[in-house]
């Protein structure tokens, strides 16, 4: 088996380990599919293919899910502890913590044990691949740091012109920015992102849509 055999093997894994995890959380609260629809602002056909393994979900839509459900967002991944209140503490050893693989971006969770964070630190690599205009973009409530750890990568927002960094530089934006990382080197380039958790179903309703595929954050 070839690497690429198995890098396409534990997407698969991942796809549907998610899959099962996001079916066994709504159906453990007696939804449907259109009350979780409805709740989150995700389409029902949208949340029928993550549940068939057949979509890799954005950051966008992992937030609106996780409103939907009820639930922290990394328990769509892992079981979350419950809240110990004053004192919490979580250490993540080195290569560990959930992975979530998209198109663009390979995202490895980090402390996702603790529930009810405001905060979501990922090691995100932003692989390298030529975007078209409209791909790539995200938009959600909160605010992100990034910190390059490797290689170089280029900022785009709705409001400000491209910006490129390097190893040792970082941004830190409102989320509600029409925004989108690409790697701007030779290879893919590493990084460190932390989002903030808000209630990101506040204006579910409004901005009902479908997600496309390609756009991952």
């Amino acid at each position: 088996m070839t690497d690429t055999d198995l890098t396409e093997a534990k997407t698969h894994a991942q796809k549907s380990a998610l899959a099962s995890r996001l079916k066994f959380l709504r159906q453990r609260r007696g939804l449907t599919q259109g009350r979780v629809s409805q709740a989150s602002g995700i389409s029902t056909p949208t949340l029928s293919k993550i549940e068939n393994g057949q979509l890799s979900p954005t950051y966008d839509v992992l937030l609106r899910l996780a409103h939907g459900l009820q639930v922290d967002v990394a328990e769509l991944f892992v079981t979350a502890q419950a809240h110990m209140g004053a004192g919490r503490c979580s250490i993540e050893r080195r290569d560990c913590g959930e992975i979530h693989d998209t198109p663009l971006y390979r995202h490895r969770l980090l402390c996702s044990q603790l529930a009810h964070k405001k905060m979501m630190p990922f090691i995100s690599r932003i692989k390298k691949r030529h975007l078209q205009a409209e791909e790539g973009w995200s938009r959600h409530e909160g605010e992100e740091f990034v910190y390059v750890l490797s290689g170089r990568i280029e900022l785009h927002t709705e409001f400000y012109q491209p910006v490129t960094l390097d190893q040792g530089e970082g941004f830190y934006i409102d989320s509600r920015m029409r925004h989108r990382v690409v790697s701007a080197s030779d290879a893919d380039a590493e990084v460190l992102w932390v989002s903030t958790t808000p209630d990101v179903g506040r204006h579910a309703a409004e901005h009902r849509h479908d997600f496309p595929e390609s756009e991952t954050s």
